[in-house]
């Protein structure tokens, strides 16, 4: 798979799985449902296979940028109508 193509289906769907963590796991703590997201995520596109294919050469940046992603996605829900409308975050406060 073009790595652009692996890279932009894990992004697309952040959100919604940022969501789904905050609901199945309300009661946990942020770095908990972070934690959560990630390792979903990884099992999802198949990291492992990414990188013995080596179109990810450099596992630990790519888990760390995936990560930033995660954070910008959290921020932005947090910041939005979503978190005000529902009177919960999507990751409490000094994560």
């Amino acid at each position: 798979m073009n790595f652009l193509n692996f890279l932009l289906r894990g992004i697309s769907f952040i959100p919604a799985l940022v969501n789904g963590i905050e609901v199945m796991f309300a009661s946990k703590t942020g770095d908990e449902k972070k934690d959560a997201a990630m390792s979903f995520l990884e099992n999802a596109l198949q990291m492992s296979d990414a990188v013995a294919q080596r179109e990810i050469v450099d596992p630990d940046k790519f888990r760390d940028g995936v990560s930033r992603i995660i954070d910008g996605v959290v921020e932005c829900m947090n910041s939005s109508a979503w978190a005000k409308g529902s009177g919960q975050s999507a990751v409490p406060s000094g994560q």
